[in-house]
């Protein structure tokens, strides 16, 4: 499926433009670093300065519309033996209703706003690399001043560089920006930790977050849309149980693992690949 444009160059005709730009073949920069920290402990640590990059497909997957889905697909490895990982997933769905906010420990509530309060907006839903819920938020397309961009500020669980590493915080408030460039698009964050409990919430310290996106030829990630020709039907299938899931409309809690196994461990496993074997191990993973 290409990234082609088929609407009138409305509003949301540029809206449109400018999510579908995220399509396509990317050398991406992570950048991550700590600035302000209000920990009280003098012991505290600091995480350290995070640097990483790669190759980085980011397939269309769903052209509607009132809702575009993109795949992303990282490289690693070699250019004469790549390897393919699964990344996140991002929905956008035009003047949406229902959300789930993450709230804390694997846990999402539902959300049902108000049509006129979601009006002439996009809600992104950015999905871990087994498609269950992230995080998402609602908000409007800025086309102004030669610049398209979108912000919004979202709770969101531990991000993979840190949920492994830090215990003293079970939240991140993300400040998201998605701005498109001449090069690609840059991912812009300015994101809280957070520690929250049923009484209260620390604000632990403040993160900066800067990833760039610049556009290389799409040839340089064939491998990834051959892999994804081999695997589409198995993960569309993981997709619609979680769409069925979401489509109960009510509060979402998760186990972080079972027997000692993340979620995506197991769909990961090459074995996995019958409905009713993908439909048993997410349901594993509910909680009641």
């Amino acid at each position: 499926m290409t990234c082609i444009i088929n609407y009138s160059q409305s509003k949301k005709s540029k809206d449109i433009e400018s999510i579908k730009s995220m399509c396509g073949c990317f050398k991406i920069d992570f950048n991550f670093a700590e600035t302000f920290v209000f920990s009280n402990d003098e012991d505290y640590k600091k995480s350290k300065t995070y640097k990483s990059g790669g190759l980085e497909w980011g397939q269309l997957i769903v052209d509607e519309k009132n809702k575009i889905s993109i795949q992303h697909l990282l490289i690693v490895g070699s250019k004469q033996f790549p390897t393919i990982v699964k990344h996140w997933r991002q929905d956008w769905l035009y003047q949406n209703t229902d959300l789930y906010i993450y709230d804390k420990n694997d846990k999402w509530s539902f959300v049902n706003m108000d049509k006129k309060d979601v009006k002439g907006q996009w809600t992104q839903k950015v999905f871990q690399v087994d498609d269950s819920p992230r995080y998402e938020g609602t908000s409007s397309w800025v086309h102004v001043d030669g610049k398209s961009y979108w912000e919004n500020t979202t709770p969101a669980p531990l991000p993979r560089r840190e949920f492994s590493k830090r215990s003293d915080y079970n939240v991140t408030l993300r400040g998201n920006r998605h701005e498109v460039t001449n090069k690609g698009w840059v991912h812009d964050q300015n994101n809280q930790k957070i520690q929250k409990d049923d009484e209260s919430q620390f604000v632990l310290a403040h993160e900066k977050g800067y990833s760039t996106y610049t556009r290389v030829p799409d040839e340089d990630c064939k491998a990834a849309v051959e892999w994804w020709e081999k695997n589409s039907n198995k993960w569309k299938m993981v997709r619609d149980k979680w769409n069925t899931i979401y489509g109960l409309n009510q509060d979402l809690a998760l186990k972080p693992a079972v027997d000692d196994k993340k979620l995506y461990s197991y769909l990961f496993s090459p074995t996995i690949v019958d409905k009713v074997e993908i439909e048993s191990t997410i349901d594993m993973f509910l909680m009641d």
